[in-house]
């Protein structure tokens, strides 16, 4: 008898699934493959199972192989004999025959295609580079699934490859400093989301957070003593070059420069001033001079320094949010104006961005910026993210320059995961031509830090971020929010097991708020409540310091409320059909709320908790009587009575009052 690694448990005929929305009901694979063919069947997996690579390619493949067979091994908890991929045809009977044509090269439009195919006794893995087989490896884990006695791949055939080439997340470490930890581990979470892009927001207002050796005094001044060394800089590059990752840093000038203006006062605008780093969020006066030679030596100096470390030929320079004051009031700043015909702040900062643009050339460098340094004068090869919206994204296209979409993908703005999921950078009635179109690159979801610290920051990116992962990668067809719902339920898992905080931070908060008591009482209002959205947190910015706590009830929110959602469904379900089944999974949710405020008063009162009692107060007084209501019973409820429970509360808001509302005028 032939000894099988993975046994063929059940199999029919080939069903070749034509329609994405039928064949995401089988696998949990985020985002959605190109092409899908699934075998109704199951492969076992036990410990002999091995890894075997074929080809030409970057030795990145034997670590990524190598993580894959560990996080099979933790997913499923069997005893995987073989440890590490270390070298060319190591087994050749094993059943994962990985084969690659060539090196990779992590650039922007590299080919990151793969096939899988998963059959009896066979995986068979293919792609044109080592990178696409990174990204095989992670659909590959997705099929992992399991019986009462045994885990298995899923059977299936598939066809990949990403829609658009550029699929980033842009993480602000300056507003609050996100150590090397927190940056690697959510590199990791874009690996397996197969997004290709990590842009470093490395400097703002609140904070100069790269090291540069010829002019020490940024980090000594503007950084409040945190900041990453080049030597940190480089290994988190090479660690996301090794993840098929590109990395791009960003450092926002003219604007946004108040770190920089506290370290070097005379290149600044407004010279007879003492800066301090800025602690409110905002945008402020602070902004470089653009008409003298010692700010252009000093980011050449910069730019010297930094463009070593980062590979990636692209460099974004920010550019945004530049009110002109400081230089409105600076008489020399509108003499130089007026010498060499700039007619206003537009045209002072295009000639800034040219003669940066030079410096950037100059070390083999690509300009980027927000969309505000679009301007007619600017070469076509300046790549524009657009922020303000997508009429700034197009117009770029249409006159020639390549661009990406970041407006709708502000995951900061704690806005639904359908808005972000259901934003296409490329609609089908959009007004480009085929050749315009291809400038449009792709998009990268933006975090902001002002309400975020390494503790948060986490629940903040995921999961919404693999949803405008998939919007980049898959097909436009792939756009069935609930069915994305369902398949993010196993990825939340597999995020977590991967080191990513989103879920376990919460249990932190709340146990810091009960003082170490049952947390099940906050558990159950964080899972009603919602962080304030858009900027109304924190308004005017100064609201908050940047070193106030963040650890409040609002930061153990998250956005998509699990039990307001699942709510709304039943709900909904009840207005439509009033069956016993559906009167049930109402009540369950009515049960827990009717009881929210004396389950609450049950912890040791503390001026955090005081804070937020009227929350469950609120939701107490309308469930309670409204589930008296389902059963039959009189009660004293009014429609009035709900509009107690629209007005926020510390920072959040009760999320289930529209469905409550509608509950009740059903009955």
């Amino acid at each position: 008898m032939l000894k099988k690694i993975l046994t063929l448990v059940f199999v029919t005929t080939a069903i070749f699934i034509g329609n994405a929305q039928e064949a995401n009901e089988v696998y949990n694979i985020i985002p959605w493959p190109a092409k899908v063919k699934t075998v109704t069947g199951s492969c076992i997996l036990n410990e002999d199972f091995k890894v075997n690579i074929q080809g030409d390619y970057h030795s990145r493949i034997y670590g990524g192989a190598s993580r894959f067979l560990r996080r099979l091994a933790d997913k499923t908890g069997v005893f995987i004999d073989q440890g590490f991929a270390t070298k060319k045809n190591e087994y050749p009977n094993a059943i994962l025959q990985i084969s690659i044509e060539r090196p990779g090269v992590v650039k922007l439009g590299e080919d990151e295609s793969y096939s899988l195919d998963v059959s009896e006794g066979k995986i068979i893995l293919k792609s044109t580079t080592d990178i696409g087989a990174l990204r095989g490896l992670e659909t590959l884990l997705q099929l992992v699934s399991f019986s009462e006695t045994e885990y298995f791949f899923q059977t299936v055939k598939i066809e990949d490859e990403p829609r658009f080439p550029w699929r980033g997340l842009m993480m602000d470490v300056s507003r609050h400093f996100m150590p090397v930890d927190v940056v690697k581990r959510n590199i990791d979470a874009l690996a397996a989301a197969k997004m290709n892009v990590f842009h470093w927001h490395l400097a703002d207002d609140q904070g100069w957070r790269v090291e540069i050796k010829s002019l020490p005094e940024l980090t000594e001044k503007g950084s409040d003593g945190f900041w990453f060394t080049q030597e940190q800089i480089k290994d988190v590059v090479a660690y996301a070059v090794e993840r098929g990752i590109r990395v791009i840093p960003e450092i926002d000038v003219p604007g946004h420069a108040t770190a920089m203006s506290v370290a070097y006062p005379q290149i600044s605008s407004k010279k007879d001033t003492v800066y301090t780093i800025e602690r409110y969020a905002g945008v402020f006066d602070p902004t470089l001079d653009p008409t003298i030679d010692e700010t252009y030596e000093v980011l050449e100096k910069v730019i010297a320094e930094m463009a070593p470390l980062f590979p990636d030929p692209y460099f974004h320079i920010g550019g945004d949010e530049n009110e002109g004051k400081q230089w409105a009031a600076n008489e020399d700043i509108q003499k130089f104006m007026k010498e060499h015909d700039l007619k206003d702040k537009h045209q002072l900062q295009s000639y800034f961005n040219i003669k940066l643009q030079k410096i950037l050339k100059k070390y083999g460098k690509i300009m980027m910026g927000w969309d505000e340094i679009f301007q007619p004068e600017l070469p076509k090869d300046v790549v524009i993210q657009s922020w303000r919206g997508k009429e700034a994204m197009i117009q770029s296209a249409q006159q020639g320059s390549q661009t990406i979409l970041s407006n709708g993908y502000y995951i900061d703005l704690n806005n639904s995961m359908k808005g972000h999921y259901l934003n296409d950078p490329l609609e089908k009635d959009n007004p480009l031509t085929p050749q315009q179109a291809k400038n449009i690159l792709g998009g990268e979801a933006t975090m902001w830090a002002e309400l975020a610290t390494p503790l948060t920051v986490d629940s903040r990116i995921w999961p919404r971020t693999a949803a405008i992962a998939e919007r980049l990668w898959s097909s436009q067809d792939v756009n069935d929010y609930d069915n994305l719902r369902k398949r993010l339920v196993q990825f939340n898992l597999d995020l977590e097991l991967l080191g990513i905080t989103h879920l376990s931070y919460r249990d932190v908060i709340l146990r810091n708020m009960a003082n170490g008591r049952n947390i099940m009482p906050l558990q159950n209002m964080t899972a009603i409540c919602e962080p304030l959205k858009g900027y109304t947190r924190n308004m005017g910015g100064t609201e908050y310091k940047t070193y106030n706590p963040y650890t409040l009830f609002a930061d153990a929110c998250v956005v998509d409320a699990s039990d307001a959602v699942a709510f709304k469904h039943a709900v909904a379900a009840f207005i439509q059909k009033h069956n016993e089944e559906n009167r049930k999974a109402v009540k369950i949710y009515l049960q827990k709320w009717a009881t929210l405020y004396d389950d609450l008063k049950t912890l040791q009162p503390n001026p955090t908790l005081q804070k937020i009692m009227p929350i469950a107060e609120r939701v107490q007084n309308v469930c309670k009587p409204l589930l008296a209501k389902m059963n039959g019973e009189k009660a004293k409820l009014k429609k009035k009575d709900f509009k107690v429970l629209e007005a926020p509360v510390e920072d959040v808001e009760i999320v289930i009052t529209t469905d409550l509302q509608l509950l009740f005028e059903a009955l």
